[in-house]
């Protein structure tokens, strides 16, 4: 097969690896980090590129990301289908199944995730990612408006004399996904985890789910949409459904 690829920065170590190993050939195109922190322009852009995918010989446009804040409910395939995993957020992609993800949501709700990826390609503007944490997004709400007016030093600086990291998160957690060197991020994990008086933990990831959709292995862990259906939020299990487009609806 010929397969499109859309993906997120944060992921782009681990998904151009999987792109690789794929028996198929894979186009990969990366997404800027933080788009999700805006979910309407994220679908609107992740929309563009899947339509833009017609009659470019692919078989199928696959999403190597989550539910994002709803930033994926409502994308329509286009010409081709559109595989998207099963995942509330790339939390569930870096550990590679939903149950240990919901394991860490229930075990450990107050996490700080840290990811080589995000830590090595985030700019001065990008809060670290905390996607999984099980708790409000209003704290990191906070900490980009702060980012945004005061800057990124004085926005760490204000929430810890607030209080509001140690009353919302106990943990930090460094994803080891097995990829390149990872001895640099993981050690801004350790020091923030010290500098902020949160236990510190190192969780092994799993690229079975990136490796899988790119390979085109797509079982009851991906959901495949035809030409003419939508993504539709479940709430349950699942994460994510379908339903048919209406034409008349645009």
């Amino acid at each position: 097969m010929k397969l499109k690829c859309l993906a997120c920065d944060a992921l782009a170590r681990i998904v151009y690896l999987c792109a690789a190993q794929s028996p198929h050939v894979v186009d990969v195109e990366l997404f800027q980090l933080g788009l999700h922190n805006t979910p309407a322009d994220l679908r609107a852009r992740l929309q563009e590129r899947i339509d833009a995918a017609a009659g470019q010989g692919y078989d199928a446009v696959t999403l190597a990301y989550g539910l994002c804040g709803q930033a994926t409910a409502g994308l329509a395939a286009g010409d081709v289908p559109l595989v998207v995993p099963r995942a509330h957020d790339c939390i569930t992609l870096f550990l590679g199944d939903r149950q240990r993800y919901q394991d860490e949501f229930q075990n450990h709700p107050g996490t700080y995730w840290y990811t080589q990826d995000y830590v090595e390609r985030k700019d001065s503007a990008s809060t670290a990612l905390s996607l999984g944490s099980g708790l409000d997004t209003d704290i990191n709400a906070v900490y980009d408006e702060y980012v945004e007016k005061y800057g990124e030093d004085n926005a760490n600086y204000l929430m810890e004399v607030m209080g509001a990291w140690q009353s919302h998160y106990k943990r930090a957690a460094f994803i080891d996904m097995g990829v390149g060197d990872s001895t640099p991020v993981e050690a801004v994990a350790q020091r923030e985890a010290t500098r902020r008086g949160w236990m510190y933990e190192r969780v092994s990831g799993d690229l079975v789910l990136i490796r899988r959709l790119l390979a085109g292995d797509w079982d009851g862990d991906f959901l495949r949409l035809e030409p003419g259906q939508q993504i539709t939020m479940t709430y349950d299990d699942n994460v994510i459904g379908c339903l048919k487009v209406d034409p008349a609806d645009g």
